[in-house]
């Protein structure tokens, strides 16, 4: 399995390969970082190019899990991975309180430890689903879109593709939230917001619009 991505977040989603016993081989993947040693933890080796990808793939199998934060970061990473043969999979840690109703999760998703999802939640490719986050009954969450830590939603909210929800945010029912928009770090949101904005405060208000995305 190689996590792709060697920093902060990257450990964390080993730690849940720690907690889950997982048996096979895992590495670490960056090609941009300078100051990496060849072993993390003095254990897992760290691939810096797509060459030793290849062969680590060819040795191990082709799974990889997302260990990167950024939606259009993590969606571009998919791709090129996919384009060397590699398999997405979702990464759930075992202290995930996950509802056994309804419940869909697509590949690619990380579901972080103390997160609460409920029943008849729909998560679809990417999402990144941060520590202790909440997610109420009949909710919504596009592509690769990003929840912070902490936050929380309530029922039948929907997120749109790539928006990034900061820590501690707050949606209230019935409230649907673009795509590629974002939600400021403790924002309570108590109304529809738009595609390609920025919205913070109590009550969220619409701060600046932002550039459509390209993917």
């Amino acid at each position: 399995m190689i996590i792709v991505g060697a920093k902060g977040f990257a450990k964390e989603v080993c730690e849940i390969f720690i907690q889950t016993s997982y048996m096979r081989e895992v590495a670490f993947f960056d090609n941009i970082s300078s100051n990496l040693t060849n072993l993390l933890f003095d254990k897992y080796p760290v691939l810096i190019d797509f060459d030793q990808v290849e062969n680590f793939m060819k040795l191990h199998g082709n799974a990889f899990v997302l260990g990167i934060g950024t939606p259009v970061l993590r969606y571009k990473m998919v791709k090129l991975f996919e384009m060397k043969g590699g398999l997405l999979e979702s990464i759930i840690s075992p202290y995930a309180q996950i509802g056994k109703l309804g419940n869909v999760i697509l590949p690619g998703c990380n579901i972080m430890t103390g997160t609460v999802i409920t029943s008849d939640v729909e998560i679809k490719n990417g999402v990144l689903i941060n520590l202790n986050c909440t997610i109420g009954h009949d909710v919504q969450i596009g592509n690769f879109a990003e929840l912070s830590p902490g936050v929380h939603l309530s029922g039948h909210v929907k997120v749109g593709d790539f928006s990034v929800l900061g820590t501690g945010a707050v949606v209230i029912p019935k409230v649907t939230i673009g795509k590629n928009a974002i939600i400021a770090a403790g924002c309570v949101v108590t109304k529809d917001v738009p595609d390609n904005v920025l919205v913070a405060g109590i009550p969220g208000k619409i701060i600046k619009e932002l550039e459509p995305l390209e993917v």
